[in-house]
């Protein structure tokens, strides 16, 4: 008798063909075609984003001014007023601030550059025989060589220096389009931001709305936590620095405090470059030992920043790793710049929140899920009198059109005083008869 081979076994859902091929070489194949579809698809998408990066950006940064700025609208909705004028409000008082504080730090400047002209001497005249005392040849000639290279350099590339004033020119009126833009969508981010939310996630198939709508929701907190606790800490450090610099007689105190605050927004590329120019500005100001010392007061406050601020507060709010962090930086520094960097943070803490909240299928016993906007008591009753008024008022229009309706379809009757008069002709006919 000659043996009969054995069937080979097939794993299920796999074609007769299929057998051939190695399980696991089945199972990379399948996973390789589709990241690589899915690859095409960022792509894609990510070639749509940079033709209009300037509404991009914008609506980004109208969405994190709302996750800043919801509690004051909500502050006020509380007290009674309508969701638009606590916008306005709001918005008006966001604008108002920040003029007033330009206006206030330009006017610091211009006073402290103008006084500060003879401490920037002194401290250069120091810096140049720090320099001579050095071991190695660099001395102020060779600093002057340098910069007569400098200034024949400039004169020479005079051409490319115009086309980057016009360049800067183009780049002012994109700054001034992108801030229109931020200044409209934020109005509606703040006055109709959940039926916005709750538009869009209709916009998905029914049996996934709600999963979509618990891990938009919990990306919005992670959003909202990681601007107000960036915020602080920001203003910690800003305060910090500041005041440093004001009692170690730094000029320009309170212009290096408002820039320490928005470097601060950028996670640790930020705070090294505010904390290296206010440490350069108290060198060539007030001299080396004032230097030292402001380099001790920048370190304390970054240390108490990253020690103790960061673990306690931003840990609970973004549960990020400090080396997923900063990589996040630095790669969205390479790839768009300073707004990369900005950004960075706050889209990858969403993009984790989002992850762990689908993986874990928490949409199921999520009791935060709305499928309406959230509104007060007293926001209910208006909107119900509202409604109530909206129905009288059309009862009483389609009561006045039926009265029309009816009094035009009335048969049209002789006048009465038209019904006693003869016509002579008439008249003479009847007296012949």
């Amino acid at each position: 008798m000659s043996a009969t081979p054995s069937p080979q076994k097939t794993h299920p859902g796999t074609a007769p063909s299929d057998s051939y091929v190695p399980f696991a070489l089945q199972i990379a194949a399948a996973w390789s075609w589709r990241l690589l579809v899915v690859g095409f698809a960022f792509v894609l998408i990510y070639q749509a984003f940079s033709q209009i990066s300037l509404i991009v950006v914008s609506i980004m940064i109208a969405a994190l001014l709302a996750g800043l700025l919801s509690p004051v609208v909500y502050f006020f909705r509380r007290r009674h007023l309508g969701a638009g004028l606590a916008t306005a409000i709001t918005e008006i008082g966001l604008i108002t601030g920040v003029l007033g504080l330009l206006a206030l730090v330009g006017q610091q400047m211009l006073t402290g550059f103008s006084s500060m002209s003879s401490q920037v001497m002194a401290g250069w005249n120091q810096l140049m025989v720090m320099v001579n005392d050095l071991p190695i040849d660099l001395g102020t000639d060779q600093i002057n060589d340098y910069l007569n290279q400098l200034m024949e350099g400039l004169q020479s590339n005079f051409s490319s220096i115009l086309s980057g004033v016009a360049s800067v020119g183009s780049t002012a009126a994109d700054l001034g389009t992108g801030l229109a833009i931020v200044l409209f969508t934020l109005i509606f981010f703040l006055m109709e931001g959940e039926k916005i939310w709750l538009f869009i996630v209709k916009l998905f198939p029914r049996r996934a709305r709600l999963a979509v709508n618990g891990a938009g929701r919990q990306g919005w907190k992670s959003l909202v936590s990681y601007v107000r606790v960036q915020v602080f800490v920001a203003a910690v450090d800003a305060v910090g620095i500041g005041l440093s610099a004001f009692f170690l007689g730094v000029p320009l105190a309170l212009p290096l405090g408002v820039l320490v605050f928005l470097g601060s927004f950028i996670p640790v590329i930020g705070a090294l470059l505010t904390g290296f120019m206010a440490v350069m500005l108290a060198l060539v100001a007030n001299g080396l030992v004032n230097a030292l010392i402001m380099l001790f007061m920048v370190l304390l406050v970054q240390q108490i920043e990253s020690n103790i601020l960061q673990p306690l507060i931003m840990g609970k709010a973004v549960s990020l790793h400090p080396l997923a962090v900063l990589l996040a930086v630095l790669a969205g520094s390479m790839l768009y710049g300073i707004v990369g960097a900005l950004f960075a943070v706050p889209v990858l803490a969403i993009v984790n929140t989002i992850i762990r909240y689908l993986a874990a299928r928490q949409w199921e016993e999520d009791p935060d899920i709305r499928e309406s906007e959230f509104l007060y008591p007293h926001e209910i009753k208006r909107r119900e009198r509202k409604a109530l008024a909206e129905v009288v008022k059309a009862q009483i229009e389609e009561r006045i059109e039926h009265l029309k309706h009816d009094h035009g379809s009335e048969p049209k009757t002789a006048h009465p005083a038209s019904a006693t008069l003869e016509s002579p002709a008439q008249n003479h006919s009847d007296k012949k008869a």
